[in-house]
């Protein structure tokens, strides 16, 4: 275990050198395994090196959210989540890079710089969670967190090329993760899992839904799904936007006889740049958001010569500016990775999982052809 954990930061060091993405090194892995080491319980995650995004607190560290009024406000503990990764034998061992005030899906701020695609350098690595993106798709952490307000963690885990998991609202507990603006909840953010495949999300989604977190955080109450949803579908009805969510499932999905469905994701990484010029297109991702659905990302394929040679040709819808812009922010992407999303009702995480991996073996058979 112990080569295992030092042998991951050496080649996270070695990926941050290319492409920015860590912001610090965490300075007491050397204490977090020895501690480890002594407890007579092997957690599901024992040894499994863990990285997270820049505001999720951690004990003795700044969580800035690009900020630099923050840097020199020292956490004085860890988030319920990192509590929680080590409660069940994970080693926290980097923080990564986030957009300034984390309103952006393009990763650069005035403290740590920018953070590029570990596929092609002169690509971005999307955000907000663009740090997690690039150093889990370059190879430098198998499991990361990062967080999702209009898709911070599938467009990151879409540019860079892995899988990313946004659970439905308040499933993982958001206590210790620091806000850019307090009081935002009209749209919940969430935290969620990002890996080099859909293996990785599953099991660390299994072993955070323990009573530890029910125990640390009373707002993550350990009840029933079922009663969860029935609930939910009594207190919908008094603010606007649980009306559209309780409409949507009522009038679109239902009556479509659906379980889940796979729908577009953004894609292939943007120049750098153009996310800025490019708000619009996180219409992709918030949707899932607003309805406090979860979904997920996984990787189905890359850009070919061919995607860019029709790209070249192709002149536009009615003379549209996005439509231009988007044409520009995509050019150069030969060998970039494409996915799809995997979309499923409150609550139906593991449903949502589920089809992620089926999506993620049909993949896998197709390139073994």
């Amino acid at each position: 275990m112990v080569n295992k954990v030092y042998h991951i930061p050496q080649q996270a060091l070695e990926v941050h050198s290319d492409l920015n993405c860590v912001t610090v090194f965490m300075s007491d892995c050397e204490t977090q395994i020895k501690k480890l080491q002594e407890r007579e319980e092997r957690g599901p995650l024992y040894g499994v090196p863990v990285s997270i995004k820049e505001h999720v607190s951690y004990q003795g560290h700044p969580s800035t959210c690009g900020l630099a009024q923050y840097l020199d406000v020292l956490e004085e503990e860890d988030s319920v989540m990192v509590k929680v990764l080590k409660k069940q034998g994970a080693v926290v061992f980097a923080k990564t890079n986030v957009p300034q005030t984390l309103i952006c899906f393009e990763t650069s701020n005035t403290i740590y710089g920018h953070t590029k695609n570990p596929h092609n350098t002169a690509k971005g690595a999307s955000g907000s969670s663009g740090g997690e993106g690039a150093l889990i798709g370059g190879g430098g952490s198998v499991l990361g967190f990062g967080t999702d307000l209009a898709g911070s963690i599938r467009l990151p885990s879409s540019f860079c090329g892995i899988a990313g998991f946004k659970p439905t609202s308040l499933r993982l507990s958001m206590s210790g993760v620091r806000p850019c603006i307090d009081g935002m909840t009209a749209v919940p953010l969430c935290i969620g899992p990002m890996a080099q495949d859909v293996d990785g999300l599953v099991l660390v989604m299994k072993a955070l839904l323990c009573d530890e977190m029910f125990n640390l955080d009373p707002n993550v109450p350990p009840i029933s799904t079922s009663m969860r949803r029935s609930i939910q579908e009594h207190w919908m009805d008094h603010v606007a936007l649980q009306e559209y969510q309780a409409e949507f499932i009522r009038e679109e999905w239902k009556k479509l006889n659906m379980d889940a469905i796979i729908c577009p994701m953004l894609g292939p990484a943007f120049n750098i740049g153009y996310p800025g010029k490019l708000l619009a297109a996180i219409s992709y991702t918030m949707l899932y958001n607003m309805l406090q659905f979860p979904a997920g990302v996984v990787p189905v394929g890359f850009v070919t010569k061919e995607d860019e040679k029709a790209l070249r040709h192709y002149t536009g819808y009615n003379n549209d500016h996005w439509d231009k812009c988007f044409k520009k922010a995509v050019a150069d992407g030969v060998g970039l990775p494409l996915s799809v999303q995997c979309v499923a009702l409150p609550y139906q995480d593991e449903l949502c999982l589920r089809l992620m991996k089926e999506v993620q073996t049909l993949h896998m058979r197709q390139m073994k052809k």
